[in-house]
């Protein structure tokens, strides 16, 4: 595979390896970042629990063990529209893969000026991306990471299905049949703004013939590929706070520095899940199968299973002997909930997919005690609480498992 691409957040969690996955394919990559993600970690005082070298570092040395150049603009797609469009026209990509957006639900949940950061970077960012492809007359295929969250977490009972739902119309007595995205129900601001994505990526699919892969992805974990082994200063983020740190990874670090396991609610919540190696696969598989122009926007779910937070926290505590500890969830949210997700496509298209072993878990709870000097404990209780009925309890409950 032998594409000009450009990726849109490339130096963050889930940009980076796939930055440096597909530069060793052999692509012609190019990294637009502001560096936001690195400002987060100033202002919350907090870094990645692995030391994250600068853009400039990181890049020289894949160039120098690779022998491949990754090109890198800083530029905010949010605000600086007229330099995104140059660099499009400049670069005539073949696809752009848009990462560029504030990723973190508890953190758009924090604050009122966080909620209005959320929604106004992540929804002008998608939209500008949009305008510049059509405006810069180039066939670009646009390849964006969403997120599970936009359906929440109540099923109804059915397999949530890749994107559309097919319902039956009444009209004059007569059914009629219908496909339509798959209702919404946004969790956070953070996923609020994935669910105004969809809208924006179904008016500009049938306005302008834009060609576009939505990937609705369940919660990462993991920390490296094989590329950011490569040498030290190319690991991976790994965050464990409470704003950023996703659930898994958070359970292996707390393991790690003897914290109890942070539990929120009864544990019995259910979410979906993915490695950060299939994360960058599924990348692959999405650019060698693009849509045609006649086709409407083309939705996966990039997840390869399921499990409650309990039975996360019961593996993670059975392979290193943590406790488990819970406490009050910041989150509005069923106390308990089934999901079921459809995820037929990217397995069809050749996904052979990473479950939970102990040898992966192994690894990532290995990385966390290598670094387990940099971690700051008073980071790890998440803080943001969706609304003011709920509190947060630092401590939590005695009661074990």
């Amino acid at each position: 595979m032998k594409k000009k691409i450009l990726i849109m957040g490339g130096d963050g969690f889930c940009g980076w390896p796939t930055s440096l996955g597909l530069s060793n394919d052999g692509c012609d990559v190019t990294i637009v970042d502001n560096l936001s993600r690195r400002k987060i970690d100033i202002d919350l005082e907090c870094d990645s629990l692995t030391p994250i070298e600068s853009i400039t570092k990181r890049l020289q040395v894949w160039k120098d063990i690779s022998g491949k150049k990754i090109s890198y603009y800083n530029i905010d797609i949010a605000c600086e529209y007229q330099k995104l469009l140059d660099l499009i026209i400049t670069i005539s990509p073949d696809v752009i893969i848009h990462f560029a957006e504030q990723r973190s639900a508890p953190y758009s949940m924090k604050n009122s000026n966080l909620k209005r950061y959320t929604v106004n970077n992540n929804t002008n960012a998608t939209h500008n991306v949009l305008c510049s492809i059509v405006e810069s007359g180039l066939d670009i295929h646009l390849v964006h990471l969403g997120t599970m969250g936009v359906y929440g977490y109540g099923t109804a009972d059915l397999k949530i299905p890749e994107g559309y739902l097919n319902v039956q119309v009444d009209v004059e007595g007569e059914l009629k049949n219908l496909d339509i995205l798959y209702p919404a129900n946004p969790g956070s601001i953070y996923h609020m703004t994935k669910t105004t994505d969809a809208l924006m990526f179904a008016y500009y699919n049938k306005n302008d013939n834009v060609r576009i892969t939505d990937l609705h992805q369940g919660i990462v974990w993991g920390t490296n590929t094989v590329e950011t082994k490569m040498a030290p200063e190319l690991v991976n983020r790994f965050d464990y706070d409470g704003d950023y740190g996703t659930v898994l990874n958070r359970f292996l670090m707390q393991a790690a520095i003897e914290h109890p396991l942070t539990v929120y609610g009864t544990g019995k919540q259910t979410r979906a899940f993915i490695h950060i190696n299939d994360t960058v696969n599924c990348i692959r598989l999405a650019i060698t199968n693009a849509p045609d122009h006649s086709e409407r926007v083309q939705i996966y779910n990039q997840m390869t299973e399921t499990h409650t937070l309990i039975n996360l926290a019961n593996i993670v505590a059975k392979l290193t002997g943590a406790e488990i500890r819970y406490y009050h969830n910041p989150r509005k949210e069923d106390t308990e909930n089934t999901l079921m997700v459809q995820n037929d496509s990217l397995i069809s298209l050749g996904l052979e997919p990473i479950t939970l072993e102990n040898g992966l878990l192994s690894e990532v709870y290995d990385i966390a005690k290598k670094y387990q000097s940099r971690c700051d404990e008073e980071k790890i209780i998440c803080k943001s609480l969706w609304n003011r009925e709920y509190k947060v309890d630092l401590k939590g409950s005695e009661k074990p498992v």
